[in-house]
């Protein structure tokens, strides 16, 4: 476009300001005469202001497009723009927006809807900017890959959780050298030998001044318990062994029965009740001190009924009657106190029972398995706090926990030894003696795996300990 082109401004220069056309000039209705720098308008000029800004400068272009130099008006159809039929692009290609023509008799004006058809369409705004992209969606979930990856987590928790709990697990190879030369038969159900030792030997100074432990060298047992899962549907039984109990020790004469552990380990343990019992064990399970409490403060604390106010300093307890929440030091000295309980040692097996039970059932608590930074800390410490033979694997393992959560509540006995004499004066120490006959008839309904006999004889002394 040359300088002396009458379409650009007086000066005739680029910098000069952009003129208008008037309607009638657009349309192609009238010769180009002379033409006021700025146009001029009535009120009732039927369009918009917004759109005469776009006055174009090539008297072919359509009425609202803008030309530039490269003749290539703005909003263009043939940019790629989409014409809806009704006036208006979309303005692909160079923008986005609308530009729609004036009204004319009979329909809208050049674009604009016409009687009977459509128009051309309309020329389109300047829209957005070419280097522009329009902005992304967010990407939308797919409900099968959701699901997907639900069912994943769900299997893959548990075994995180199992996984956690058998790599932290000390092995002992206990029940073996026991049974080497037996004659027992296998026992109907499966058997285990739960043991709480009182030994000191892993505990630092800060966690035996913290637990109320003392500093007692060697190893005893605190707790002999023996669970029994039958093969049918019989409920799980808890049988508590006092430790203090007077019994035959193979190649060591009568003694206490924890005096077996302390002699031989569990070893010992194992061959002494096996004989005196005529039951074959299958599996053995032990835990500490240090452990028992570590496992109580993972769950976050377990809930335990003291029957009675108990006031133990060598427990290192005060407690009032009644349920109450309660963490692992105080769970531990409630569970080992026997010297404020008229029982004694008879009473100190049933709330080793009860605290026992109470761990299991919390550690397989929806509210605390549905928590992985709760579950997993606790997997960790239970694996940490048990010591299990070399022969236990993961099924034998997870019957374990199942049964002693069962034990607490309706599918489950809990009993001693039947108990003839509990303070038996024998070689200037005090002694529990079993009763010989009721004994006996416990371990052969145990070992024939008959669940009602024992039901029978559990519900006898809790009548008698009322």
């Amino acid at each position: 476009m040359s300088n002396d082109d009458p379409r650009r401004g007086r000066g005739g220069h680029d910098e000069d300001p952009v003129q208008f056309w008037s309607p009638d000039e657009a349309a192609g209705r009238g010769p180009r005469s002379s033409r006021p720098q700025q146009p001029s308008w009535s009120e009732e000029d039927e369009v918009g202001d917004m759109y005469r800004q776009h006055g174009g400068a090539d008297p072919q272009a359509q009425y609202g497009q803008y030309v530039d130099e490269r003749d290539e008006p703005y909003g263009a159809a043939s940019r790629g723009g989409y014409d809806d039929g009704r006036g208006y692009a979309d303005g692909r290609g160079s923008g986005s927006g609308a530009g729609p023509g004036g009204r004319g008799p009979g329909g809208r004006g050049p674009g604009g809807r016409g009687p009977g058809d459509r128009g051309p369409g309309g020329p389109g705004g300047p829209g957005r900017p070419s280097g522009l992209s329009a902005p992304r969606r967010m990407p939308r979930l797919r409900p099968r890959l959701v699901v997907l990856v639900l069912v994943g987590l769900l299997i893959a928790y548990p075994i995180i959780l199992g996984f956690t709990a058998w790599t932290s697990l000390n092995r002992v190879d206990a029940v073996g050298p026991a049974q080497e030369g037996s004659n027992l038969e296998d026992t109907p159900g499966r058997t285990y030998l739960v043991v709480g030792s009182d030994s000191r030997d892993d505990l630092s100074d800060d966690e035996k001044k913290d637990l109320g432990t003392g500093s007692v060298a060697g190893q005893r047992t605190d707790t002999i318990m023996l669970l029994h899962v039958p093969d049918g549907d019989g409920p799980t039984v808890l049988i508590s062994v006092p430790r203090d109990s007077y019994v035959p020790i193979p190649g060591k004469g009568s003694n206490k029965i924890n005096a077996a552990y302390a002699m031989g380990g569990p070893t010992l343990l194992i061959k002494t009740l096996e004989e005196v019992g005529g039951v074959k064990i299958d599996d053995y399970i032990e835990t500490g001190l240090g452990g028992f409490a570590n496992i109580v403060n993972a769950v976050g604390g377990v809930e335990l009924c003291p029957k009675r106010d108990m006031n133990d300093k060598k427990a290192h307890i005060n407690l009032k009657k009644g349920c109450q929440e309660m963490d692992g030091k105080t769970a531990l000295g409630y569970a080992r106190a026997r010297y404020s309980d008229p029982r004694g040692d008879l009473g100190r097996v049933e709330r080793q029972r009860e605290t026992l039970a109470a761990i299991a059932k919390k550690t397989l608590s929806p509210a605390t398995i549905i928590q992985p930074w709760r579950a997993i800390p606790a997997a960790k410490a239970g694996g940490g706090a048990l010591t299990v033979d070399e022969s236990t694997g993961p099924i034998a393992l997870t019957k374990f926990v199942l049964a002693m959560r069962a034990v607490s509540g309706n599918d489950g006995l809990s009993m001693t030894v039947p108990i003839g004499n509990a303070d038996y004066r024998v070689n200037g120490m005090s002694a529990v003696k079993w009763d010989t006959e009721k004994a006996l008839e416990m371990f052969t309904a145990l070992k024939n795996d008959d669940t009602e006999a024992l039901r029978a004889m559990a519900e006898e002394q809790k009548e008698a300990s009322k």
